[in-house]
């Protein structure tokens, strides 16, 4: 599960935004995730209820990603990741002339359940059944655990 919480400027993003922003965070996934596991959520903050340094900011993307299917355990991929989510993000935020930042944080997989299903490990035939599907459903002996 990643979800991507995006704090952004009131009408900073068009509904076409928005859907086109989402499928560039999925592509950042889809490869080794089902698609259903990647969240975003878009947040409008009215200039007088975001504030930078004190100050009311009518500019400031701020974006909040959780990862839990999987983690970055080597200082490289955690680079290429961030490499590829600014490309991701460019075209809707950077060549916009917003100002932006984001953090990921990443939560232990055992404390994680979609839809009463414990999901299955990553790259095991269950996975691939769920990405194949793009659903959650029965994994047999993790779903009690």
């Amino acid at each position: 599960m990643p979800l991507w919480k995006i704090y952004h400027p009131v009408g900073a993003f068009s509904l076409e935004d928005k859907k086109g922003l989402s499928e560039a965070i999925t592509a950042l996934y889809a490869r080794g995730l089902p698609k259903f596991y990647v969240g975003v959520v878009f947040q409008e903050v009215a200039a007088d209820s975001f504030f930078i340094g004190g100050e009311s900011v009518d500019n400031f993307v701020r974006i909040w990603i959780d990862h839990i299917a999987r983690t970055m355990p080597t200082a490289e991929i955690r680079a290429k990741f961030i490499e590829m989510a600014d490309a991701a993000l460019a075209p809707y935020v950077r060549d916009r002339g917003l100002n932006w930042e984001y953090h990921i944080d990443e939560t232990s997989y055992e404390l994680w359940s979609i839809q009463g299903y414990r999901p299955p490990l990553p790259g095991t035939p269950d996975e691939i059944r769920w990405r194949t599907e793009n659903q959650p459903s029965p994994v047999g002996p993790r779903e009690t655990v």
